[in-house]
């Protein structure tokens, strides 16, 4: 007997409910807005349902889901519409939203410029190893790693200088 392969929508509903909060992070860290990262997870979602692609892993769809989600959210930050628009609320969604901690590291991770956020989003929220951002981002190894290390050093100063008030 023959393995008969799930539907294609039943695939796909698979891997949205595994990788779904993946998807809202990584529009959220590039857009900085709610609403604005739940219209690019859904542009994704349905770029996935109508892509012909043939995974090979796990590894294989979180890569390809982070790499159209990136693309998807730089696309829309350099659109028209984008430009013509006001953000009005830019609330962080965090895993437990009274932990004031977590809020003021995400918050200081959401103030770095672009290119900082998304490899310390992928690093430390995604557990992507350099390599593999790198590979995600179509980056070089060696230019990961430095803005792995100058984001490390803003947030420094920036938590230095915070608690320097207190």
């Amino acid at each position: 007997m023959s393995k008969q392969m799930p539907a294609r929508g039943d695939l796909v509903d698979e891997i949205i409910g595994k990788y779904s909060a993946t998807v809202f992070r990584v529009a959220f860290i590039h857009t900085k807005s709610r609403a604005d990262a739940d219209d690019i997870f859904q542009e994704v979602f349905i770029k996935l349902f109508r892509a012909n692609v043939l995974f090979k892993s796990d590894e294989h769809i979180k890569a390809w889901l982070i790499r159209v989600t990136t693309n998807a959210s730089l696309d829309f930050l350099k659109s028209a519409w984008n430009k013509k628009t006001v953000e009005l609320s830019n609330e962080l969604p965090t895993e437990d939203e009274h932990d004031f901690d977590t809020r003021n590291l995400t918050r200081l991770v959401k103030s770095l410029p672009s290119k900082y956020r998304a490899v310390v989003f992928l690093y430390y929220y995604e557990d992507l190893s350099v390599e593999e951002i790198a590979k995600t981002l179509k980056s070089n190894k060696n230019t990961v790693k430095s803005q792995l290390s100058r984001a490390r050093s803003l947030l420094k100063n920036k938590l230095d200088g915070s608690f320097a008030d207190v």
